[in-house]
């Protein structure tokens, strides 16, 4: 039987956090130590990993065309994978004589159709909870996105509760850019109330896609950015890419990676230019994943906010490139990585949901309205027993 108030009251709580990203690279594990909630928790990240999907796995995820069924199928394969990988977070912590509370599980992200860019709203996570409790023996907080969307919010982005957590500062406004499958950026402030956070558009989804479509497969990144490094731009495609409404719209906004799914955004588009060089072609997105957030900065965060240094996460951040020609957009104002605060790029985002999930378990809404749109503060997430 689950006791949560036993669980609220314990000091301290161990953590797993579980995500699956929209690059579909694999899934990000945390074990993480919390005391408290709110702005008082206390974070203590004891280990991470990460537990990459075999290749026939990964491209059942990306693929644009899934039958009820096959969903249905990926849900509980997926609840295996996630299960397994907690397992093996479960191990570490024994060796270090720890023993685990809760596992937090955002899973994988199929299908997110957020107000007010549809009037059919909503989000499908899958990675099955019901078979992580059952294969590891502890509760599970999972679905974070449903509660949000329900109070009228997007549903994302959901990283900036976090981000202020582990970076406020109490004199400084500080600009967290989380570059996965989809970028979003959020302007910490040292008050709660003055955070502003939103997507700013697709980033590793559309380089990986563009990688991998070229290459035929035999690619799947382009790894520290050294195809776009030896690129140059095509400006006639980059105009292409930057042409797509989302980037007009105005925060609070939400990505639906579907807009920019390979059929959708890249495929023709690409088969249309093959006789540009491969390094063109893939500097030519890279440049628009920068653009669309020097852009995002230059219009709804410069205004408003005197920004004193930027953290840059996610997976993006190891793509040289990449993160070169953001230093360059940003200067004079300084840009680090989280590595360089001890919060490994990589596992940037299963902290962030074992943060949420504590706030699940102490009833502490975790939402931001301002940023999501939700007409209040809610409590997110759903609890499933062991």
């Amino acid at each position: 039987m689950l006791d949560l108030e036993s669980l609220r009251n314990k000091i301290p709580r161990f953590v797993i956090g579980l995500v699956s990203g929209a690059s579909c690279d694999g899934i990000d594990a945390v074990l993480v130590r919390l005391k408290g909630t709110g702005p008082e928790m206390a974070i203590r990240l004891l280990a991470s990993n990460t537990f990459p999907f075999r290749e026939d796995f990964k491209l059942e995820l990306l693929s644009e065309h899934k039958t009820a069924r096959d969903v249905c199928q990926m849900n509980f394969q997926l609840g295996e994978l996630l299960a397994q990988s907690a397992i093996e977070m479960i191990k570490i912590a024994k060796e270090q004589n720890v023993e685990v509370d809760f596992i937090a599980s955002h899973g994988h992200t199929l299908v997110h159709l957020p107000p007010p860019q549809f009037s059919k709203i909503g989000t499908l996570q899958i990675g099955e909870p019901a078979v992580i409790a059952e294969r590891t023996g502890l509760p599970v907080v999972s679905d974070f996105r449903a509660r949000d969307m329900a109070a009228g919010g997007q549903g994302a982005p959901l990283m900036p509760y976090a981000d202020w957590i582990l970076f406020r500062r109490s004199n400084k406004n500080i600009l967290c850019l989380n570059i996965g499958g989809i970028a979003n950026m959020a302007v910490i402030t040292p008050e709660f109330e003055n955070i502003m956070a939103f997507d700013t558009g697709p980033a590793n989804m559309i380089i990986d896609a563009t990688v991998r479509l070229l290459t035929r497969g035999e690619e799947s990144m382009d790894r520290d950015g050294r195809a776009a490094r030896h690129g140059k731009v095509i400006d006639e495609f980059l105009e292409y890419l930057l042409d797509h409404p989302f980037f007009s719209k105005v925060p609070p906004k939400a990505a639906n990676r579907s807009d920019f799914s390979e059929d959708v955004y890249l495929r023709d588009a690409l088969n249309a230019r093959r006789e540009y060089p491969f390094e063109d072609l893939v500097a030519t997105v890279t440049t628009a994943v920068v653009r669309t957030i020097l852009d995002s900065y230059e219009r709804f965060v410069k205004p408003r906010y005197q920004i004193d240094h930027v953290i840059v996460g996610g997976g993006g951040a190891k793509n040289r490139t990449l993160l070169k020609w953001l230093a360059k957009g940003f200067a004079p104002t300084p840009v680090f990585t989280s590595d360089q605060y001890g919060i490994p790029n990589s596992c940037r985002e299963a902290l962030a949901y074992a943060i949420l999930g504590n706030e699940t378990i102490c009833g502490t809404p975790a939402n931001i309205p301002q940023v999501t749109g939700a007409s209040r503060p809610v409590i997110l997430g759903k609890i499933t027993p062991p």
